[in-house]
């Protein structure tokens, strides 16, 4: 896979509604190939990135991309500098990465969109469609005049779309959601870390297997208790390395010259989970169990933090 960034240039801005905009870039030179599920990280001028769904979008212009941002009240810079955009900005961008791709098989699907994270879920819809394989979607918001693309939703998926208001009796029951669903099918949600969980437990008492429940969770998980640097020590070479309150652990393990296997930095792919040897992790991912977090053997140390002073890693 070709690894070099994309130049994205602005084409056209739209206001979804007063919180979300849609934004549909040209692509400088060929349209990298990708599937529902995708997103790309987009620099921002203080040297981050954040990654944004890619949107398959009706009647987008030949060698384009579209996203959908939601311009958060608590930004850190993403979202404000993404509102900011206009047409014929350029941003840089790495290429598609998927950790929330559909399942191979020829199952039927049942999608649950929270907010913006319809995103990823409208691209599953249009690719479901596509492949003629039987699904339902559950969009839920929390009032009527918030929910983005809901045309587009219309047009895609027609009868097989369910639209929720926290503020009235249409309000998302997933129990009921999950009943006249077949027992081979596979659920797939993003949303708020709550929806996530409660779609989660609700399946998984309706006897669905864990594998064949995927989600992504849009927002990281908000610190449960304030930020204070700490020390990590790497079992493999007895190297102690400083974490400082405003920096993550993957972020003071490379300022060191530490390698370390990472993807989505939100603590929801599982890909930087590692052994915990000593110490008490603060936890913050959407991906470990109850039991997972409570032995304090495994962490992602992408989000979580610590509680005790120093945490000993398998590192």
């Amino acid at each position: 896979m070709d690894a070099r960034p994309l130049k994205l240039k602005v084409l056209s801005v739209a206001a979804e509604t007063p919180l979300i905009r849609s934004l549909v870039f040209g692509v400088n030179g060929s349209v990298p190939a990708w599937q529902a599920g995708a997103h790309v990280r987009v620099s921002l001028p203080n040297g981050q990135d954040r990654p944004y769904s890619l949107m398959a979008l009706p009647d987008l212009p030949p060698g384009s991309l579209a996203l959908g941002v939601l311009r958060e009240q608590e930004s850190a810079g993403g979202s404000r500098f993404m509102h900011a955009l206009e047409v014929g900005d350029v941003v840089t961008a790495t290429p598609p990465v998927n950790s929330f791709r559909l399942h191979d098989a020829e199952t039927p699907a049942l999608l649950f969109a929270g907010g913006i994270g319809v995103t990823p879920i409208l691209s599953m819809a249009v690719e479901l469609k596509t492949r003629r394989i039987p699904y339902r979607l559950h969009y839920a918001g929390r009032t009527r005049g918030l929910l983005a693309f809901l045309p587009q939703l219309r047009a895609i998926c027609a009868d097989g779309l369910s639209i929720h208001y926290d503020s009235d009796e249409s309000r998302l029951n997933i129990a009921a959601a999950l009943d006249p669903v077949p027992d081979e099918a596979h659920i797939y949600v993003c949303g708020p870390s709550g929806m996530i969980e409660a779609v989660r437990a609700a399946a998984l008492a309706r006897g669905i297997p864990g594998d064949r429940i995927h989600y992504e969770l849009f927002k990281a998980q908000q610190p449960a208790s304030p930020d204070k640097p700490f020390e990590v020590e790497l079992k493999s070479t007895g190297q102690v390395v400083t974490v400082a309150a405003d920096k993550t652990i993957i972020q003071a393990l490379e300022a060191s010259g530490i390698d370390v296997l990472y993807d989505c930095r939100r603590g929801d792919c599982g890909i930087c989970q590692c052994g915990v040897i000593a110490g008490v992790p603060d936890h913050r991912d959407v991906i470990l169990s109850d039991d997972e977090k409570a032995s304090n053997k495994v962490m992602q140390i992408c989000v979580s933090r610590a509680r005790s002073d120093r945490l000993v890693l398998d590192l």
